[in-house]
């Protein structure tokens, strides 16, 4: 944290910049904590892939089970990026977020209450 401070200030004059490569270059910041940056704090397009999102695009099959399995973010927000225009990326990450933390949770998935069970292929679906 405060050699990303110290960064922030001395490349960057104080600011946290808007530009992904610039972000990913900071001191322990990483794809997700750019992408949650550049979507929630500047309002530009991006994927933000936690476990969440591997759960749930990994049950709904919106991602490549091996993927998803191997907990490749950078694969799974590929695939998710061009299943989605680009203009509701951040907004499919948040809808999937929420999902994953309260219906679609990874011991005990609440399929009878999921508002898209009828959509879902998952196979293990609780009663």
């Amino acid at each position: 944290m405060k050699a990303c401070c110290q960064e922030l200030v001395s490349k960057h004059g104080g600011e946290v910049p808007d530009d992904p490569d610039a972000l990913y270059s900071l001191p322990g910041v990483g794809r997700k904590t750019a992408n949650v940056l550049l979507g929630n704090a500047f309002s530009k397009p991006a994927i933000i892939v936690d476990t969440h999102v591997l759960r749930v695009s990994g049950r709904l099959e919106l991602a490549t089970p091996a993927n998803v399995q191997h907990k490749y973010a950078d694969k799974v927000e590929q695939e998710l990026a061009e299943l989605a225009p680009q203009k509701e990326w951040t907004h499919l990450s948040h809808l999937l977020t929420f999902h994953g933390r309260r219906i679609c949770v990874a011991a005990k998935p609440k399929c009878p209450i999921c508002p898209i069970s009828s959509l879902c292929p998952y196979p293990n679906k609780t009663k």
